[in-house]
């Protein structure tokens, strides 16, 4: 990657999402930087996952994924989801949490989430993009979304 690119995606400021999943009994879930609408009708949302992250092997085998778009006042969620790693820690045991759509949880206290079966996984590289479509949702709130430049200096559960 060039000096410039990096120099220019460093002052984005992605809204930044914690995606769940399940497969089975296994849990997880992780703060995420790329993911956008993809369509409007049917409505559809991409979220890119890196493949070193815990999360990908779980959401890679689920039937849907739940994306929360944390606020400001849920900054502690995204730095658990985004500092620690399932392979060594049960995030889920460290907050509050209800079994959602597909099993994946959805996490008490943020406002805006929607449930999402996974249509599609798309290798982009690092990441595999997961096509979505949209199903349960709540929307509650008018707080702005948590963005990248809130949480850039987060120390990361895994490397991309």
């Amino acid at each position: 990657m060039s000096a410039e690119f990096d120099c220019i995606a460093s002052h984005l400021d992605y809204p930044m999402v914690i995606v769940t999943a399940a497969s089975g009994q296994e849990r997880s879930g992780c703060l995420v930087g790329f993911s956008t609408q993809c369509s409007i009708k049917p409505p559809r949302y991409l979220v890119c996952i890196s493949k070193a992250n815990h999360t990908y092997g779980v959401a890679a085998q689920a039937e849907g994924l739940v994306v929360h778009f944390p606020t400001a006042a849920e900054s502690g969620l995204a730095a658990l989801f985004g500092s620690e790693t399932g392979d060594e820690v049960d995030k889920f045991s460290r907050c509050v949490w209800q079994p959602g759509p597909s099993g994946a949880p959805v996490l008490d206290g943020v406002k805006r989430w929607f449930a999402g079966r996974v249509r599609e996984q798309v290798d982009l590289g690092d990441h595999v993009g997961f096509v979505l479509d949209v199903g349960d949702a709540a929307c509650a709130g008018d707080d702005p979304p948590l963005g990248f430049q809130s949480v850039r200096d987060l120390p990361p559960g895994h490397p991309a």
